[in-house]
């Protein structure tokens, strides 16, 4: 049965993916991925390098076209809901030399609402200073991006995703290569946009968080491992699929699960 079809529920699910498989080079990056992510989760996409985290947060927003496979938005195609949805990319695939301001960057999230040729108003200036200001970027208006620490650069981007007011928020390791004090900071926030309803759904890598940030979970190893409330999925037999031997590393599960 048809991942779409089953039960007619599909209004309840921020994503749903059905059948979806990416390549690279004819090798398979993700296979047969069967997934439906229910609104307003906190979501952690876990797994191995190379697994497919980021692979699969690109399929859904577009950059990437899968092999085959379908994937619906709140109900319908991405390019139909895309303003709803606010991508987060890794911080190594941007250009932190582009001679833009802090300020240029979150106003950025205006364009999604309005269109690329759409003067900035009032209303869209007082998202911009608060998205700013909950960040505490607001001293920082007027730097240059690649002036700005790893951790700043991560809010910058994360405060252009607030100004765009999307339902959903796709964030491709957002606390790599930021200090405890911002990924708290980010964490709070998140929470606090999960409270009003909307989905976020984040790559994650260290499983010893997973438990206190997030209430559900993906498990990608190329394949779908599991998926579900954490609780249910966040298990030592499922992370063992998911990682292999790798798994070894983490030797005190207890600490994890």
């Amino acid at each position: 049965m048809s991942v779409f079809q089953e039960n007619g529920m599909s209004g309840n699910y921020a994503i749903e993916i059905e059948r979806l498989s990416v390549t690279y080079d004819a090798s398979p990056v993700l296979w047969q991925i069967d997934l439906k992510i229910p609104k307003g989760k906190m979501v952690a996409i876990l797994g191995p390098n190379g697994g497919g985290k980021s692979t699969l947060l690109k399929a859904v927003t577009g950059l990437l076209t899968p092999f085959s496979g379908r994937i619906k938005c709140l109900g319908k195609p991405y390019k139909k809901v895309g303003r709803q949805i606010a991508y987060v990319p890794q911080r190594s695939t941007v250009d932190w030399d582009f001679p833009v301001s802090v300020f240029d960057v979150v106003s950025m999230g205006c364009f999604g609402r309005k269109g690329l040729f759409k003067r900035i108003g009032k209303e869209d200036r007082q998202l911009i200073d608060q998205a700013m200001s909950d960040l505490g970027l607001t001293s920082l208006a007027d730097r240059q991006i690649g002036e700005l620490s790893g951790g700043q650069q991560q809010k910058v981007f994360l405060a252009r995703a607030l100004v765009q007011q999307p339902e959903i928020y796709l964030m491709d390791e957002p606390f790599s290569g930021v200090d405890l004090a911002t990924e708290k900071t980010i964490v709070t926030l998140l929470k606090k946009l999960q409270t009003e309803g909307k989905t976020i759904v984040l790559v994650h890598h260290d499983l010893y968080s997973v438990s206190r940030y997030f209430d559900y979970g993906v498990l990608l190893s190329t394949a779908l491992v599991a998926s579900g409330p954490i609780e249910e999925i966040f298990v030592r037999e499922n992370l063992l699929k998911t990682y292999g031997e790798h798994f070894s590393f983490f030797e005190d599960t207890k600490d994890i699960l």
